[in-house]
């Protein structure tokens, strides 16, 4: 599903990614780990077209994307859920979901604008299946609920409601968990394995440790640009070189147990 080839990305003087090679195969959950500044984010950055590496590839479902706009790769399948929630507070649960179709209109604006009936029918259609999205992901009860009254763990799940809207192939979720009170962690993971059993692929960063060695089928590990670590779960988290880099002997051991 997606391949990284060989990928560099210079700032200045700095090298972020030295020659990064990864793959991620179809209906795959990796995990992506390392400590602050190994360069995580700018890999995802690049992924998503919000950096153009330097050098190397981006290959997604069999086609290049290096080179293109990050909307040209969002059109292409891949949809990307940031850490902090980026919903639109003032709007219902309901209308934050339907934003996510904004790309998969085939009327034209000014249609949509005069409120013709073809597109009226788009938009009815749009809403039942933001409708399901949100039954999908435990959500439909709060449908007509403003965003910026939800709890915390109701509003990242909803982010990824609004991902999933654009229909990705490939879902990159940066760290899911993060500030989840231990309910809310269990209703992501949970939501995250549904994600996969529909198919879709997805590439987590996440610090979390016993919450990406029990969700994820495999994991890689950077320090300073460079993969030092891949392989399952409990294999990485064993390697010398990543307990010496990020985890710790403890905290390694206590979680792969």
């Amino acid at each position: 599903m997606l391949e990284v080839k060989q990928v560099v990305k210079n700032f200045g003087g700095l090298t972020a990614l030295n020659k990064v090679h990864m793959r991620v195969s179809q209906s795959e959950i990796l995990g992506l780990i390392g400590p602050n500044g190994s360069g995580k984010t700018t890999l995802f950055n690049v992924i998503c077209g919000f950096y153009q590496a330097t050098s190397g590839q981006v290959i997604f479902d069999g086609r290049n994307i290096t080179n293109l706009k990050a909307h040209q790769i969002a059109q292409l399948g891949i949809s990307r859920v940031f850490q902090s929630p980026t919903q639109f507070s003032a709007l219902s649960v309901l209308d934050n979901v339907f934003t996510g179709y904004h790309m998969s209109y085939k009327t034209k604006i000014w249609k949509r604008l005069f409120r013709i009936p073809e597109a009226l029918r788009e938009e009815r259609t749009f809403k039942r299946n933001a409708l399901e999205i949100l039954d999908f992901a435990g959500l439909n009860s709060l449908k007509n609920e403003m965003a910026g009254n939800l709890s915390y763990g109701d509003q990242r799940i909803l982010g990824v409601c609004i991902s999933l809207a654009t229909k990705p192939k490939l879902l990159l979720l940066d760290e899911p968990v993060a500030g989840m009170s231990p309910m809310e962690r269990s209703n992501m993971v949970n939501l995250i394995h549904q994600i996969r059993d529909q198919g879709i692929t997805i590439l987590i960063v996440e610090h979390d440790m016993k919450t990406i060695i029990n969700l994820c089928d495999r994991l890689v590990c950077l320090r300073s640009g460079e993969i030092i670590s891949e392989g399952l779960p409990q294999e990485v988290c064993s390697d010398e070189c990543v307990i010496e880099a990020y985890l710790g002997n403890t905290e390694c051991n206590s979680n792969a147990a």
